[in-house]
């Protein structure tokens, strides 16, 4: 049964940071495109950031290059969103999704392209 748990939301002042965790269980880690997306009230699903599980292939949205970084440690099935210099516009429910395995050189921020998902973590950044 795949799984995937999101930790480390919470509610910070704009220029804040967080750091939120997805540990990923029930299937094969490696060989597929993980990443974040995020959804505010009223809005549609977007993509955050994306990460490559058996590369270094990462992929961001322009709304968050240069303030937001995914990473990964393979070896406790987990990928981060480290997120700095918040801004209110980033306040959202931040999930974790995982497409089904493949070898590509590039992971989409199409939320459609994603197979599983995380029940997501709150971030509420105040101004």
């Amino acid at each position: 049964q795949v799984q995937l748990v999101e930790s480390g939301g919470g509610s910070v002042q704009a220029g804040g940071s967080l750091r939120l965790s997805c540990v990923a269980s029930g299937y094969t880690y490696r060989g597929r495109c993980m990443g974040w997306f995020r959804q505010a009230p009223g809005k549609e699903r977007e993509g955050v950031a994306t990460i490559y599980t058996s590369g270094r292939s990462t992929n961001y949205a322009d709304s968050v290059k240069g303030r937001f970084t995914i990473s990964q440690d393979s070896a406790k099935n987990t990928v981060y969103l480290e997120m700095n210099t918040l801004k209110p516009e980033d306040t959202a429910m931040y999930y974790c999704a995982a497409r089904r395995p493949e070898l590509i050189d590039y992971c989409s921020t199409d939320p459609v392209a994603y197979d599983y998902w995380g029940q997501g973590t709150q971030v509420t950044v105040s101004s």
